[in-house]
């Protein structure tokens, strides 16, 4: 059975903020609300946590997961990239685009899509995932939380409850914060390429 906490999309509280870190920090898999949409994650090195996402979402070993980032601080330490990029990535960040790049050694084997060695990186622009991400201190390991059979993503805490409250551990109730998940552009090669159209204006990457 799972929590669930209603938290400020806003001024977001500390001491629920703070619980659910520790969730996440047990190998808890929570559900939580981004810039675009709710996301399902769990921490980093988490492999049961992760399976159980699989299991949830039904993906395969081909699912590329993304790094759910504070800022760009942290693409360094997970991902490569060069000068160009990185001024491409610094004016689209925060907001709902995820951003397909080549891998570092940090990133378990198993978050890499198998054959690229490519990771999914990104930066919302919502308070209570900058929150969280704060006082965790390294990246959440997420998806969009489009369960099978399903063509867009959950928007509604209370219904999410009502599918999945036996499978996760935290429903976080930040509101409504959209229906679209991100926008996905690839930066493995040297010209970006949209791959998904979603919230995020492709038009700059096109």
């Amino acid at each position: 059975m799972s929590q669930f906490f209603q938290i400020h999309p806003e001024t977001p509280q500390k001491r629920l903020i703070n619980q659910a870190v520790e969730i996440l920090r047990r190998g808890g898999v929570v559900v939580y609300p981004t810039d675009s949409a709710y996301a399902i994650g769990c921490h980093l090195g988490d492999k049961q946590a992760a399976d159980r996402i699989k299991r949830i979402r039904r993906l395969d070993d081909k699912h590329n997961f993304t790094l759910v980032c504070r800022d760009l601080s942290d693409i360094g330490t997970y991902a490569k990239v060069d000068n160009t990029q990185y001024r491409l990535l610094k004016n689209f960040t925060p907001g709902p685009y995820t951003f397909i790049l080549p891998a570092t050694s940090e990133v378990p084997r198993r978050l890499m899509h198998p054959k690229r060695r490519s990771i999914g990186m990104r930066v919302p622009d919502n308070a209570i995932v900058q929150a969280l991400l704060e006082e965790l201190g390294e990246p959440i390991m997420s998806s969009t939380l489009i369960l099978p059979g399903d063509e867009q993503p959950m928007t509604d805490p209370e219904l999410i409850r009502d599918r999945l409250e036996h499978e996760l551990d935290l429903i976080i109730d930040g509101g409504f914060c959209g229906a679209e998940a991100t926008t996905v552009v690839d930066m493995t090669d040297q010209i970006p390429a949209v791959t998904r159209v979603g919230k995020g204006d492709p038009a700059p990457f096109q």
